[in-house]
């Protein structure tokens, strides 16, 4: 890959992909007399404008305008970036701004959520993915460009924003007041589920994520031996395509992860994954959902692809189409859609995202089901606030103790709710006592 290319970026997060000159296509001369038509047609308007509009023009803004007029009658993911714009975008993979957690994007002329990040005020609020954005603070959003929302939504910290949403299934609008705060930089994170069983979260890639997936991985196999693994990737709007191949490649031995086609040679890149030592060879499972997008369908696309790992949960968003960046004038970015990419067996994800190998809809816990949690189990002694321990434990180990059970009993309650992760994990131990079955079958 030409050292000039530093990123490629599949969604919404991304920083600069600066572009050898081969980039751009020969035009031919035909085409360029063509063009000088149009832009010809395009002065004599707005020159017209200028001198008898009933306002004075900007013709900067108008210029502006236009210009994103022709980028968004290409596609939804293509956009110009003013200066601050292009700024705010490369400080997304560093996780360096505050806003209310969400990816956005363009679905059929319609201002839609691809996913909510967790642990985020969107996340917090209960919105999903597919939910349609009608007004931002009562603008409506019909002609709104997704840079104009995100500039709209984003916002200091403890700062209030009001939506109005419509879900499907509703009757009407609900509007949810959100409080700006800090979108996390880690996007990894792990614990077991059950003894020897573990499960890591990936919310979204960023420039560390491959980097924080090996700490976790090695943080749980400090803990104890780990027999098989869950890979959540819902509701993971994507990010970079260099952390989706590294981190595809942790799973799979080696070959193809992922390639791009496009109109010009340049575009048309492949990525490998290597073999190497390291790579996990354990049971895997990944969940996925409607609000699982591009780099998170990259790594779930692979692994289906390999037959490395069995898909849990529900179809994906389905965005596979490639944003490059190039540099403009005065800070300015021209955002643009440069290719499509594909699984290693040619399938392309756009407008149709991947099938699970198992399909799993969520279902949401029923009022009754909230209002019973945890009525009926069962207590102990052990449980009992403030309980007399048998005078054999130090008070670090009873501390060790509480803690442990706290976590337990959070893990209880996340499996009791997530009938997706239950699913995960009982696939996850089939798989696992499936290959034990094969290991002494092969020693006998």
């Amino acid at each position: 890959m030409n050292q000039i290319v530093q990123r490629v970026i599949v969604t919404a997060v991304f920083s600069t992909l600066l572009l050898p000159t081969a980039l751009f296509a020969e035009i031919s001369e035909a085409q360029q007399r063509s063009t000088y038509r149009q832009l010809e047609t395009f002065a004599n308007v707005l020159s017209i404008l200028q001198e008898n509009y009933v306002e004075e023009i900007d013709a900067h803004e108008v210029i502006e305008g236009a210009v994103n007029g022709m980028l968004l009658s290409l596609d939804p993911h293509s956009s110009y970036l003013k200066p601050e714009d292009f700024r705010d975008l490369q400080n997304e993979t560093r996780g360096n701004f505050s806003g209310i957690g969400i990816e956005i994007t363009i679905r059929e002329g319609i201002l839609t959520v691809v996913s909510p990040i967790e642990g985020t005020p969107a996340y917090r609020a209960g919105l999903k993915a597919r939910d349609i954005i009608v007004n931002i603070e009562g603008v409506p959003t019909k002609q709104m460009s997704p840079m104009d929302a995100v500039k709209k939504l984003r916002g200091p910290k403890g700062s209030k924003v009001t939506i109005s949403i419509h879900r499907k299934g509703w009757e009407e609008l609900k509007d949810f007041t959100l409080v700006r705060d800090t979108i996390p930089l880690r996007s990894v994170k792990s614990f077991f589920v059950e003894p020897g069983f573990g499960y890591i979260r990936i919310t979204n890639f960023q420039g560390q994520t491959t980097k924080d997936l090996k700490k976790a991985l090695k943080k749980l196999a400090a803990e104890q031996p780990v027999k098989g693994l869950l890979l959540d990737l819902r509701d993971n709007p994507g990010g970079l395509l260099d952390q989706a191949v590294s981190v595809s490649d942790l799973f799979l031995g080696k070959g193809l992860v992922v390639y791009t086609k496009g109109r010009l040679k340049d575009q048309n890149m492949t990525f490998q994954a290597h073999d190497d030592a390291g790579d996990l060879n354990l049971p895997l499972v990944v969940l996925v959902n409607e609000g699982s997008a591009s780099a998170s369908e990259i790594v779930t696309g692979a692994i289906q692809d390999h037959k490395r790992g069995i898909i849990v949960g529900t179809k994906t968003f389905g965005k596979g189409s490639v944003q490059t960046i190039i540099p403009m004038p005065e800070g300015a970015g021209l955002r643009m859609t440069t290719a499509r990419y594909y699984t290693p067996k040619g399938r392309s994800i756009q407008a149709t995202g991947i099938t699970p190998d198992v399909e799993v809809p969520l279902i949401l816990p029923t009022e009754k089901q909230k209002a019973n949690n945890g009525r009926h189990s069962v207590v102990r002694e052990a449980d009992l606030k403030n309980h007399i321990t048998n005078g054999n434990k130090k008070k670090k180990e009873k501390e060790k103790e509480q803690e442990d059970k706290g976590k337990e009993q959070e893990i209880k309650k996340r499996l009791k709710k997530d009938n997706q992760l239950r699913s995960g994990l009982n696939i996850l131990k089939s798989l696992r006592l499936y290959s034990e079955y094969q290991e002494k079958s092969s020693d006998s």
